[in-house]
């Protein structure tokens, strides 16, 4: 699972979760070092909305580099944490062992060739394998339910499960801790068997160790018990969970990452609800083991749901929930995480998971809406709660990004309707001939219509309210000037409200968006109401700023612009335009004014219908 509880991305998480190289990262840190050094304007307002009409002040360039000097530690933990492939060894680590963000919290006592390995393992899963092989498999956990949970009584009849783990090149000690876990707080009854799917894992440990445990298990529990389903090529998470579905015999299936530990009473709370009505699919409540530490953090009762990119994030349970006064209901949800539990017929009439999408990404957004519009219901269950490790990167694949838009296209061009365009523009790709292979979605489309699944805006009025609608977009993409058609209107520094041009790479903070209201949004599109606003360019005391939208509108700031496409952008109110004057310091000596017009032009990437004059 990779779902953020962010409610506002950072510039540098931007870069590096849009898929950036770890060298383009870094070019980006030394051009803006290079600019706020040599090029950049004089001020810059930051901080809260008190503090958005300053004055330019002397120490604004010191604030900037604050700000640059932690983007570059980002991009250097980053880099350094980059997965290895098995076995590999880096004569550097011993170099930058100290400076890792797995010895932050823990570690401090070990030595040189401990630290040496402990990294390597680290950067090889993505957490602490080296603790993790010092924990008992079987280790108590703290009991994180409602108070309300424990007097809670269940049917007798439950039906069995069938619980999948997927995984590739998971550390032994961490798949083992799953499984033991698994057995020890479900009860046997309910517990038919426990499959476990490798997706063409090449580590050793995974293949003799592993058949040993479950020989061992088998003998212990019954033949059959514990299976094993081994791909012979790399399949990815999304045909990896349908394997083990397919390997499945239980009435209802349970499909999870190898990398989390059951709490008490998970199961039954959930069978339950199965049992009463076979069309919800149910996910548990799920707290964080910490990567490093392998602590238990509680995480607070959440819905889960998805940006505009269709990355899964956690949200507030809706109002209808808190009415209740009752934290043991179930709580709606919009989308999946990614583990969830469901009755196995059910999961295959609503057409498994998408086969069509690749590796991992999209899949567990797709099934939410897809369930939700065909008739059936998601829910969350605060009763039943699971530890689940967030690892510090994902080493199954270089470009998860790529793999994630690619299944974030093909998502739209079967359930979102004209709501389609959203999630091209939260990409940054254009609407018509992106250029992205998504794939047949023929079977796909017919099983919506087989399905007589309801439209896009049925699920955005009564199952997701919260996410922003941004129907009023006619223009989106990077925004270039004629006077230099290889720099981009950028966001700069996140949180010092002043836009920058920098050059172009297409990447979060130089998303743009034009409105009917003549308004340009620039940088991430804030995914729900609840988030922070989107920014806007203002017109500040003749200085270009990005300000909440909200707030500039209530203070009735100069946030319309006039543009057309090859030609001005002009604020309505002061009639002056947004331009770039040179300043000779540097070879990206340009930077962003207001002024009067000098005819300067500039273009959008795409115009998706006509715009505002």
């Amino acid at each position: 699972m990779l779902c953020s509880r962010r409610t506002k991305t950072l510039v540098s998480t931007c870069v590096i979760l849009s898929g950036m190289t770890n060298i383009v990262c870094l070019l980006y840190v030394g051009w803006v070092t290079n600019y706020v050094t040599t090029g950049a304007p004089k001020g810059a307002q930051s901080g809260g909305a008190d503090r958005k009409l300053d004055e330019d002040g002397k120490g604004e360039t010191l604030r900037i580099m604050e700000r640059l000097d932690r983007l570059e530690s980002v991009v250097n933990e980053h880099i350094k944490e980059t997965p290895q492939k098995d076995g590999q060894e880096d004569a550097s680590s011993s170099d930058f062992a100290s400076s890792s963000s797995l010895f932050d919290h823990w570690g401090h006592d070990l030595g040189p060739e401990s630290r040496r390995v402990a990294l390597r393992k680290f950067r090889y899963y993505g957490y602490n394998g080296y603790l993790s092989d010092r924990i008992s498999l079987t280790r108590s956990i703290p009991d994180l339910r409602p108070d309300g949970c424990r007097n809670m009584s269940y049917s007798s009849d439950l039906p069995q499960l069938s619980v999948i783990f997927i995984f590739v090149n998971e550390a032994l000690s961490v798949l083992l801790r799953s499984v033991h876990t698994a057995i020890q707080r479900t009860p046997l009854h309910l517990l038919k068997e426990i499959i476990l799917v490798d997706d063409h894992s090449s580590s050793l440990e995974l293949k003799e160790h592993l058949q040993r445990f479950v020989e061992e298990t088998n003998i212990r529990y019954g033949l059959g018990f514990v299976k094993v389903v081994r791909h012979d090529k790399q399949e990815g998470l999304i045909r990896s969970r349908v394997s083990g579905w397919r390997a499945a015999s239980a009435p209802v299936v349970a499909l999870f990452d190898a990398h989390v530990e059951f709490n008490t009473g998970w199961a039954e709370p959930i069978l339950q609800r199965i049992k009463e009505n076979r069309t919800r699919v149910v996910s548990p409540s799920f707290d964080n083991i910490k990567y490093d530490t392998f602590e238990i953090e509680e995480y607070p009762l959440s819905a889960q749901g998805f940006d505009w990119e269709l990355w899964c994030r956690y949200l507030n349970p809706p109002r209808s929930w808190w009415s209740q006064h009752n934290h043991t209901a179930p709580i709606r949800s919009p989308a999946l995480i990614g583990c969830f539990v469901v009755d196995r017929k059910y999961f295959e009439e609503i057409g498994l998971l998408d086969e069509g999408m690749e590796i991992y990404g999209g899949e567990n957004v797709e099934l939410g809406i897809r369930v939700w519009q065909c008739g059936g219901s998601v829910e969350v269950l605060p009763c039943s709660r699971i530890a689940h490790i967030e690892r510090a990167h994902k080493p199954y694949t270089e470009n998860l990004s790529a793999h994630v838009r690619r299944n974030a296209l093909r998502v739209a061009e079967v359930w979102m309707d004209q709501y389609k365009s959203h999630v091209y523009m939260a990409w940054n790709v254009p609407l018509q001939k992106s250029g992205i292979d998504i794939g047949d979605i023929t079977e796909r489309k017919a099983l919506r219509s087989r399905l007589r699944c309801r439209p896009f805006s049925w699920f955005l009025s009564n199952i997701y309210p919260e996410l922003r609608s941004y129907s009023n977009t006619v223009a989106y993409g990077v925004l270039k000037n004629n006077l230099r058609d290889n720099l981009c209107l950028d966001q700069g520094p996140d949180t010092d409200n002043v836009p920058i041009m920098y050059q172009c790479h297409g990447m979060t903070p130089q998303n743009v968006y034009y409105t009917s209201s003549q308004q340009l949004h620039l940088g991430v599109l804030s995914p729900t109401i609840d988030d922070d606003d989107n920014k806007c360019l203002v017109d500040v005391n003749s200085k270009p700023r990005l300000l909440e939208c909200s707030y500039a509108a209530t203070k009735n700031m100069k946030l319309t612009w006039t543009f057309t496409q090859g030609g001005s952008i002009q604020n309505m109110e002061s009639l002056c335009c947004l331009e770039l004057i040179e300043t000779g310091q540097s070879e990206f000596s340009f930077q962003l004014v207001i002024q009067d017009c000098t005819d300067q032009k500039w273009t959008i990437t795409n115009i998706l219908t006509v715009l505002p004059q």
